[in-house]
């Protein structure tokens, strides 16, 4: 065993009271903001994709700064992507508030279909027994109590019925038509104004893709900042919008 060596206790206290001291407490809590700053932005850098020679090569065709007219995004869209397969094309928006949410349905099937179940005795079993086979839960309101205890498995994948959304009602029958014919309950993530959703395929013409946007920017009038829209594989572009409250 190495020999102990002896702490200077009263050297330790000394600086404490020194880094307490009144006079230097805007110092440092300038200087955590600037290190919280800093934190941010290599968190940010260290977030950016390295991109591959393909999606170079596209993005090289595509003016960074300009914003295109719905019908002209739509076409770059389809042009620039690079799968091998049918993409899917992607909306990604930015709107005032975190939070919002908005019903709707597109004119146009995306492509994508989505299980839609309503609560009885025997959903309630598949529960308990940590079958979730379906993507939409709607339920009556005399269900909610028997479900209360579900809320923990339910809540986090999104699939809680509530009468925010309108799957927590009297007819869930209607509802369910509703949202098999292509309604849908769109809202922002949890903690920020960012907003996601499939509005097409790659293979659909241009003009229900377009129509499907405008659906989009109509319900969502003077909340959106900036709407984007890319493929599956394939660079983001920017969409011009008239997005002033009438």
């Amino acid at each position: 065993m190495g020999s102990k060596k002896n702490v200077d206790m009263q050297t330790t206290e000394t600086e404490v009271k020194i880094v307490a001291n009144p006079e230097k407490q805007n110092s440092t809590s300038d200087a955590s903001e600037e290190k919280s700053e800093e934190k941010v932005e290599k968190k940010l850098v260290k977030a950016k994709k390295v991109r591959g020679k393909k999606y170079q090569a596209v993005r090289s065709k595509l003016d960074k700064s300009k914003l295109y007219p719905v019908k002209e995004a739509v076409e770059l869209v389809k042009k620039l992507s690079y799968s091998r397969f049918v993409g899917s094309v992607e909306a990604h928006i930015v709107v005032r508030e975190a939070g919002d949410s908005v019903n709707l349905a597109l004119p146009h099937s995306t492509g994508k279909s989505v299980k839609v179940t309503i609560v009885d005795a025997e959903v309630l079993s598949d529960i308990e027994a940590g079958k979730l086979d379906f993507g939409i839960l709607i339920a009556h309101p005399e269900f909610m109590p028997k479900l209360a205890k579900f809320a923990k498995v339910l809540g986090p994948k999104g699939l809680m019925p509530n009468p925010k959304n309108g799957t927590l009602t009297p007819n869930p029958e209607l509802k369910k038509k509703e949202l098999e014919a292509g309604k849908f309950n769109l809202k922002t993530e949890k903690k920020a104004p960012l907003m996601h959703l499939i509005i097409g395929k790659t293979d659909m013409s241009s003009a229900d893709l377009v129509a499907n946007i405008e659906v989009l920017v109509k319900a969502l009038k003077g909340k959106i900042l900036k709407l984007v829209i890319s493929p599956s594989m394939g660079p983001g572009i920017k969409v011009l919008v008239d997005d002033s409250e009438e």
